[in-house]
């Protein structure tokens, strides 16, 4: 398809680059600096009208450059969600620099625009450009309490292990492109599929490529950036990088592998066995960050680990070759969505309180706040996987793939087992919150836009936990790509 023509079925894309340079231009006036949140605000709900209009038709736009299909659309989705929650909650972060909020919102736009790319990137090129494009966005980002050792710090650790990533991934490109001679996923894995005698150069490729979206989704051993970024990031900054980034990399990482390394539904290119790899790497993942996360004291970084250790699981299924297998992993990220989200506002307003992300300074908030202690319990019940939340409904998903398909069963006990691992490091919390005394019995004030966003976000794992049939059935519409 021409470029003019794919226009139509890019127009959520074109109104957000319109939101962007709106920004732009009201940063530049101070006079108008002041609307420039609900600015974007509107523009967030415009787009996701334009996303709600889009075709659901499978369609290859920009001359097979990208692609406009149901699985790009509900990762999209989960972008917009995570952009607004984060810009809504902003200004209720004591520690962010309210004359930075313009800047801070334009950058957000420009990652939630490369993400965009990201799960519609269908060529080598397009695919480089989108991580790029999130990735220098998200160092800044990370960098954005100007006065902060530990920002500072935060954001050249990522630029530092991002641009070495990026080069490992590049370097994997011209792999594949020496051997394909063309950048279109498609193209290159029908070459592959002729080169049986060369399962080197392919195993390479596959490799260095896992090293450049394993840094996105903090597969280990890719991971060592994150407890520092996720503790030296403003806070919004971090829940944002916990959630879209990350889905965004498991995203990706299903196109690619679907597109480059199988060449059909269940068979992978020149029966190269890279589905063991990636089981290996996701035990190991998911092992590691449990773990580590039992010696955390911060809640941000036992968050960062939590993180690390919920890509672990979301890659269990990806060797699954099989429509079920992707269908649960979407599943899972919903309600991962909602409650990272949440743990996240919580940490929020526990800093505007205590100004510390120490989990001693939760002591008390079950007598002092008892909603909010109330769903921060449901909130890691989520996480453990426990019902009657979403989370629970979404690893019932994840660990019957794996069940159904007897050849990684095992890795289906290697998740159960760390799924008790977590419940330990969680309910830490709630031991702290429930059975410790106050430091001080000051009330416990927490802002409007905070409050409201966290009832937000334990509604719908609850509602999940109880009637998922309606996301299971836009699942099911989703992924008519396969």
């Amino acid at each position: 398809m021409t470029n003019l023509s794919s226009l139509s079925f890019y127009l959520p894309e074109l109104f957000l680059i319109g939101i962007i340079l709106l920004s732009i231009i009201l940063e530049l006036i101070p006079a108008c600096r002041k609307y420039n949140y609900f600015v974007v605000l509107v523009g967030l709900i415009s787009v996701a009208v334009m996303l709600s209009w889009s075709s659901a038709e499978s369609v290859s736009i920009f001359m097979g450059m990208s692609v406009s299909d149901p699985f790009a659309i509900f990762f999209k989705w989960i972008f917009i969600i995570a952009t607004f929650y984060i810009v809504l909650i902003s200004r209720a972060d004591n520690s962010l620099d309210k004359r930075l909020s313009g800047e801070f919102n334009i950058l957000l736009l420009i990652v939630m625009f490369g993400l965009f790319l990201m799960v519609t990137a269908n060529n080598l090129i397009m695919v480089y450009l989108s991580i790029e494009m999130v990735s220098i966005a998200s160092y800044i980002l990370a960098g954005m309490l100007k006065n902060d050792r530990k920002s500072n710090e935060a954001s050249l650790k990522y630029v530092i292990f991002g641009a070495f990533a990026s080069g490992l991934m590049l370097y994997g490109f011209s792999w594949l492109y020496g051997l394909s001679g063309s950048t279109d996923l498609h193209e290159i894995s029908s070459v592959l599929s002729g080169h049986i005698d060369q399962p080197f150069v392919i195993y390479m490729a596959i490799l260095l490529v896992l090293v450049g979206i394993g840094y996105k989704i903090s597969m280990v051993p890719f991971h060592y950036w994150t407890p520092d970024v996720y503790e030296g990031a403003p806070t919004p900054v971090t829940a944002y990088l916990s959630v879209a980034p990350k889905a965004a990399g498991i995203a990706l990482l299903i196109r690619f592998f679907s597109s480059t390394f199988t060449t059909d539904i269940s068979t992978t290119v020149s029966n190269i066995d890279w589905t063991t790899l990636v089981a290996v790497l996701s035990a190991i993942t998911m092992t590691i960050g449990n773990l580590l996360a039992l010696q955390q004291t911060n809640i941000k970084r036992l968050l960062a680990f939590s993180s690390i250790a919920h890509a672990g699981y979301m890659l269990m299924v990806i060797p699954v070759i099989s429509v079920d297998a992707r269908a649960a992993v979407m599943i899972y990220t919903v309600p991962y969505l909602f409650m990272n989200l949440g743990l996240f506002f919580m940490a929020i307003a526990i800093h505007n309180h205590t100004s510390s992300f120490e989990i001693s300074k939760w002591k008390g908030l079950g007598s002092r706040a008892p909603l909010m202690a109330g769903i921060m319990v449901i909130l890691l019940l989520s996480l453990t996987g426990l019902p009657p939340t979403g989370g629970f409904i979404g690893k019932v998903y994840l660990f019957s793939v794996l069940i159904k398909f007897q050849q990684f069963y095992w890795l289906a006990v290697i998740g159960v087992i760390n799924s008790v691992i977590s419940l330990f490091y969680y309910f830490r919390i709630v031991k702290t919150m429930y059975f410790s005394p106050a430091d001080d019995e000051v009330a416990f004030n927490i802002h409007p836009l905070l409050f409201w966003s966290i009832i937000s976000c334990v509604v719908p794992v609850l509602f999940l936990g109880i009637y998922w049939s309606p996301l299971i059935n836009f699942v099911q519409q989703s992924i008519s790509m396969f």
